[in-house]
C-alpha cells in the first residue's frame, strides 16, 4: 500500500513538473475582516455590513487571486466608466484605520486589477456605532384661560442624543419610571417633526409633585457593547431661562493698540447659566482672554474689529444673547483727482475756467472724519470763488471737493487736503496737489521696440508704458485679450512708474496687456491707454520623455519622437544621437509633427541610450530611448499555498512557480539565475536553472526549493538570462506556513503567519488568544512563566498563548476555533464509519498559577460542544509536551482549544504545531525495530530518493 501511495505521489510531482500553458488569470476579490467588529452580516444581494464602535480599530483585508499578481486599491468611491477613484486611496491589501470616527463610516471598495479582463471589485459597508451623552432642554408655555383669572403653566422637557443606531429614551422622576398614562399630569410623546423614539415629556399645569429630579436615559440596547447614557435635570419653582446684561456701550470706538474689556453679567436663570463669547469673525482673536463673563482684547488691531456677543445658556428656554460692536479707528488710502472745467470739452486746465480738486480717504468710523484745506501751507476757507464741500457719505464716502471758480494766475500753488478723526489718536493724512501752468493731463505711449516683447520661458520681463503729464497718475495693468487674472492673481495690477515686472514668465502669459491711466492721483478725464504684446517662447514639449525598447538581436527597432507644443514651431530641427555620437539630423517637415529613427538590424553595438533633440530658438526638448536586449522580469505565481512536500520535522520545501513577462520580446531565455538567502543574513546562495527550448507566454515554470529551515523566511531572487546577459530580477519572500485548510492528512498549523491557518477567536469568550514569539514578547508582567521559544526551539518562531495579566481574572476563558473540516475520507473505499481522526498539538503549561487547557470537538449543527475530549490542569514544567486524542465526528466539524485563567498572573498557557491526521492516534514506538516500521521507512526513503532524482533531472 505504501509503495502505491509513493508511486501516485511520484506521478503527481512529475505531472506538476511539466510546464503548464495559460496560467494567466483575471483577478478575483474577497473581503475579510479583523479588528474589533461588533457584527458582520450579509444583506441584500450578498452585500456585507460590518459594524464597529467609534474609537475602535477598523481592519479590512482584501484577499485576491489572479496572475500576474493583481494591484490592490482601497477607496470609498466605486469604480465607474471613467474609473475615477479618490486621491486618498490605499494601495495595499489591508485597510487599517485606528480609532475610527463616525464620519469615516460608509461603503469601502476593494479593487484588484492585473491587466487581464475587467478589474474585480468588492464592497463592504462599514457602520460606525456611537452614543453621545443626552442633552435635556426645558421649555415653558403660559396661556390665559378664558373667563378665569389664573395662568396655566405647561413645561416641556426634551431629550436628545446623537447616536447610531437610533436611540431609545426613557424618563424617570426620582426613582419612578414615567410611562404614558401612568400619571394624569404627564404626557410622553414624540412631536410630528422629528424622527426616532419617544423623547418629549410634557408636564401639564405644574403641580407641587412635579418639582423633582428628572432623568433621561438614552439607550441603543447595548448594541456593540455601548452602555446606556443618562442625564439628570432638577426642576424647581425657580427654574427659569437665562437673562444677561452687558456693562458696555454699543458701539465701542477705540484706537488701535488699546486694551478693550467687555463685561457680561447674568441677571437671572436657574440653573445658573453658563456664559460664552462669540464673534462675527468665526472665532475669537488668538490673544483674547476670557475669564468668567469678561472678555479682554489686548492691544486691539483693525482686523479684530466686529460684533462680539455674550451668550448665556442653562438649557431652559432659549439662550440669552447680547451684542456690542467694537470699532477700531483707522485712516488709510489717501487719494486725489483733478477735474478740469466740466462745462467745456477740454481736458486741460485753463485760466478763466473752473477746476475741481477732489480728495478721498477710507475712515473708520466715517462719522468722525473731518477735512481741512490749505493753500501753500495756509488755512483755506470756503468763499464765492473757492467752494469747499463734503459729498454725501452714502454716494461717495470720505470725499471732499475744492471748486476753484474762474481760475486766475494767482490761484496757482500747492493745495493740501488734510484728513483727521475727531477722536484723535490717529495720525492725520495729508495730500498735496500742485496746480500750475505746467499741470497737464497725462499721455501714454509704448517705447519703440517694447512691443511685441519676446521673452523665453522662465525669464524676468518688464512691460513698459511711458506716461507723461503732471502729476503722473497711477498706471493700471490688465489683460487686453481675455478675461484672465494677472500674474499676482488679481484682475488689475498697479504701477507707479509705468513698468509691469513679471518674474519667471510662463507660456500661459503670452498675450496682450493693457496699460491705462487711473483717475486717482491724476486727472479725472477719459483714461489714456495703450497695449503691449508679450510673446513667450518655450522649448518643444515632446513625447515620450523616456521609453525602454527591448528587442532581440537581428530584429528592427523603430523609435519615434513626437512634438506636442513649441514656440516658435516653424523652425524646428532634430538630432538623433547614440550616446554622444550624431546619427542623423535635419529639419522638420511642415506637414509632420514627429521624427523617426530605425535600426534595421539590431546588433550588440546598437544597445545603448538613444536621444532625439528637437530644437527651436528657446531650447531643446529631448526624447530618450533605452535600447536593450534585457529580458523582462519573471512574475511569481502567487495563487498556490506553500506546499510541505518534505516529511521532515526541521525543514520544509517550497514549490516556486512563475511565468515570464513578454518572453518573445527579446532573445530566447536560456536559463534563470536563482538566488536565495535567509532573512536577516547577508549571504546569497546562487544556482542556475537551465531552460530547454523557447518559453511561451503564460507558460508556468516550477522549481522546488528544499532544505528550508522551519520556521525561517527566505528571500528568493529570480533573474532571466539571454545572450544579452542578465535581465530584470524579481524578488519575493517565502514564509513557512501550513496550507490553508488543505486535506486533513496534510493539516498542520504552527501559527507562523498572521492568518493563523484560518483559526478564529470565539466571540462569546472572555478574552482572546495572543500570537507571539519569544523574541518580541514582553515578559515583565509575567516573570518565570510562558515559553522561551516556540515548539521547534526558535526564538523567532510564533505560537499562541493566553496572557493572564490584569484585567484578566480567575476563571476567564479564551477559545480558539479551527476552520470547518469535511469528514469525507480521501479513500472512497474506506470502511471506517464514522471516520477517525487524530487531533494533536504541543502545549506549554509552566507557572504556579496555571489554570486549565481543554480541547473540544464541535460538529456542524450543534449549538454547543459536548464535554472536552482532552483536558489538563496545573503546572506541567518548563518544556513543550505533545497531546494527541482520537476524535470520531459524524458531520463537518471544528476543533476548539480553550484556555482558562488560574488564580494568578503566573499562568500563561501556550500551544503550537496543531495537527489533524486521518486515522486513530498511534504513538510511535521508541525505535523503529519492527518489520513493518522498517519496511515503511525503507519505502519512504526510496520514494524521497526517486523524487529528488527526478527533480534534479527536470532542472
Amino acid at each position: 500500500m505504501d509503495l502505491i501511495i509513493c508511486v501516485v505521489g511520484l506521478l503527481a510531482l512529475i505531472v506538476e513538473g511539466i510546464r503548464c500553458q495559460g496560467v494567466y488569470a483575471s483577478p478575483t476579490v474577497r473581503i475579510i475582516h479583523s479588528g474589533h467588529a461588533c457584527n458582520v452580516e450579509e444583506e441584500r444581494h450578498t452585500e456585507r455590513v460590518y459594524t464597529i464602535r467609534e474609537g475602535e480599530t477598523l481592519e479590512l483585508t482584501c484577499l485576491v487571486t489572479g496572475h500576474p499578481r493583481p494591484q490592490i486599491r482601497w477607496t470609498k468611491t466605486a469604480g465607474s466608466v471613467s474609473d475615477r477613484f479618490q486621491d486618498s486611496s490605499v494601495f495595499n491589501e489591508t485597510l487599517h484605520i485606528a480609532k475610527i470616527l463616525r464620519t469615516q463610516g460608509g461603503r469601502y471598495y476593494c479593487k484588484a486589477e492585473n491587466g487581464l479582463g475587467s478589474p474585480a471589485i468588492k464592497s463592504i459597508r462599514v457602520d460606525v456605532y456611537y452614543l453621545d451623552d443626552p442633552v435635556v432642554t426645558v421649555h415653558q408655555s403660559i396661556g390665559e384661560a378664558k373667563e378665569q383669572f389664573y395662568y396655566e403653566r405647561t413645561v416641556f422637557l426634551r431629550c436628545v442624543a446623537n447616536s447610531n443606531p437610533p436611540v431609545r429614551y426613557s424618563w424617570h422622576r426620582g426613582r419612578e419610571v414615567l410611562t404614558q398614562g401612568s400619571d394624569k399630569g404627564v404626557e410622553i410623546y414624540e412631536p410630528f417633526f422629528t424622527q426616532g423614539e419617544t423623547k418629549i415629556l410634557k408636564l401639564k399645569n405644574l403641580r407641587p409633585q412635579d418639582y423633582a429630579n428628572y432623568s433621561c436615559i438614552a439607550s441603543v440596547r447595548n448594541v456593540c457593547g455601548i452602555p446606556d447614557r443618562s442625564i439628570i435635570f432638577r426642576l424647581t419653582n425657580k427654574t427659569a431661562s437665562p437673562s444677561i446684561k452687558l456693562l458696555v456701550e454699543d458701539p465701542i470706538v477705540v484706537n488701535p493698540g488699546q486694551t478693550v474689556s467687555l463685561v457680561c453679567i447674568t441677571t437671572g436663570g436657574e440653573p445658573p447659566p453658563v456664559l460664552t463669547w462669540v464673534s462675527t469673525n468665526d472665532s475669537l482673536p488668538q490673544r483674547s482672554v476670557v475669564k468668567g463673563g469678561t472678555l479682554t482684547l489686548p492691544a486691539i488691531t483693525s482686523d479684530e474689529a466686529g460684533v462680539y456677543s455674550c451668550v448665556a445658556s442653562n438649557n431652559v428656554g432659549n439662550p440669552a444673547k447680547k451684542s456690542t460692536t467694537i470699532v477700531v479707528r483707522a485712516l488709510k488710502k489717501g487719494r486725489f483727482w483733478i477735474t478740469p472745467d466740466p462745462y467745456h470739452n477740454d481736458d486741460n486746465i485753463q485760466i478763466g475756467r473752473e477746476v475741481k480738486i477732489s480728495c478721498q480717504v477710507e475712515a473708520t468710523p466715517p462719522e468722525e472724519l473731518t477735512f481741512s484745506w490749505l493753500k501753500n501751507g495756509r488755512a483755506l476757507r470756503s468763499s464765492e470763488r473757492m467752494v469747499i464741500t463734503q459729498t454725501d457719505p452714502d454716494i461717495s464716502p470720505g470725499t471732499t471737493n475744492l471748486d476753484i471758480i474762474d481760475l486766475k494766475f494767482t490761484d496757482f500753488g500747492t493745495y493740501t487736503c488734510v484728513a483727521a478723526l475727531k477722536g484723535g489718536g490717529i495720525p492725520e493724512i495729508s495730500i498735496d496737489v500742485n496746480i500750475s501752468s505746467t499741470t497737464v493731463p497725462p499721455n501714454l505711449t509704448v517705447p519703440r521696440g517694447k512691443s511685441p516683447l519676446v521673452a523665453r520661458e522662465g525669464d524676468t520681463v518688464e512691460l513698459e508704458c511711458l506716461v507723461s503729464g503732471k502729476p503722473k497718475p497711477i498706471i493700471l495693468w490688465s489683460r487686453a485679450d481675455k478675461e484672465a487674472p494677472m500674474p499676482d492673481g488679481n484682475m488689475q495690477m498697479e504701477s507707479y512708474d509705468g513698468v509691469l515686472r513679471i518674474v519667471n514668465v510662463s507660456r500661459e502669459m503670452t498675450g496682450s496687456y493693457r496699460c491705462q491711466t487711473s483717475q486717482y492721483n491724476g486727472f479725472n478725464v477719459k483714461p489714456r491707454e495703450a497695449v503691449v504684446e508679450l510673446i513667450v517662447q518655450y522649448p518643444p514639449t515632446v513625447e515620450p520623455v523616456y521609453m525602454e525598447k527591448r528587442q532581440g538581436l537581428g530584429r528592427p527597432v523603430v523609435m519615434a519622437c513626437k512634438v506636442l507644443r513649441a514656440h516658435p514651431s516653424r523652425v524646428l530641427r532634430f538630432e538623433w544621437l547614440l550616446s554622444n555620437r550624431l546619427l542623423h539630423a535635419g529639419a522638420f517637415d511642415a506637414q509632420r509633427d514627429e521624427t523617426e529613427y530605425t535600426i534595421r538590424n539590431l546588433n550588440r553595438d546598437g544597445w545603448g541610450e538613444y536621444t532625439c533633440n528637437v530644437i527651436n530658438e528657446a531650447g531643446a526638448g529631448k526624447c530618450t530611448f533605452q535600447v536593450t536586449g534585457k529580458a523582462y522580469p519573471p512574475e511569481f505565481y502567487y495563487d498556490t499555498y506553500n506546499p510541505l512536500w518534505q516529511n521532515r520535522p526541521r525543514v520544509y520545501g517550497f514549490k516556486l512557480q512563475w511565468t515570464q513577462m513578454n518572453p518573445n520580446a527579446v532573445d530566447r531565455i536560456v536559463a534563470y539565475r536563482l538566488g536565495i538567502r535567509q532573512m536577516g543574513l547577508q549571504r546569497w546562495w546562487e544556482q542556475e536553472i537551465p531552460v530547454d527550448g523557447p518559453i511561451n507566454k503564460g507558460e508556468l515554470m516550477t522549481h522546488n526549493l528544499t532544505e528550508l529551515i522551519k520556521p525561517e523566511s527566505y528571500e528568493v531572487r529570480l533573474t532571466p538570462i539571454t545572450r544579452f546577459g542578465e535581465g530584470d530580477s524579481t524578488i519575493r519572500i517565502v514564509t513557512y506556513s501550513a496550507p490553508i485548510n488543505p486535506h486533513l492528512r496534510e493539516f498542520h498549523c504552527s501559527f507562523e503567519e498572521e492568518p493563523i491557518c484560518m483559526f478564529t477567536q470565539d466571540k462569546n469568550d472572555d478574552f482572546d488568544w495572543t500570537r507571539h514569539s519569544a523574541a518580541t514578547r514582553d515578559t515583565k508582567y509575567t516573570p518565570n512563566t510562558g515559553p522561551s521559544s516556540d515548539r521547534s526551539g526558535s526564538k523567532q518562531g510564533f505560537y499562541m498563548y493566553i496572557e493572564t495579566s490584569r484585567p484578566r481574572k480567575e476563571g476567564d476563558q479564551a477559545r480558539l476555533v479551527s476552520p470547518f473540516f469535511n469528514v469525507a475520507p480521501k479513500n472512497p473505499y474506506s470502511i471506517t464509519n464514522p471516520p477517525a481522526y487524530c487531533f494533536g498539538f504541543f502545549y506549554h503549561m509552566y507557572g504556579k498559577h496555571i489554570g486549565t487547557l481543554n480541547a473540544f470537538l464541535k460538529q456542524k449543527g450543534q449549538t454547543t460542544s459536548e464535554g472536552p475530549v482532552w483536558s489538563l490542569s496545573g503546572n506541567q514544567g518548563n518544556n513543550w509536551k505533545q497531546a494527541k486524542v482520537s476524535i470520531h465526528p459524524t458531520a463537518s466539524f471544528q476543533v476548539v482549544l480553550e484556555g482558562i485563567r488560574g488564580s494568578g498572573i503566573e499562568g500563561d498557557i501556550a500551544i503550537d504545531d496543531v495537527t489533524l491526521e486521518e486515522g486513530e492516534c498511534r504513538d510511535p514506538p521508541p525505535n523503529l525495530s519492527s518489520t513493518s516500521a522498517a519496511t515503511s521507512s525503507h519505502i519512504w526513503l526510496l520514494c524521497v530518493t526517486l523524487v529528488m532524482t527526478l527533480l534534479e533531472g527536470q532542472r
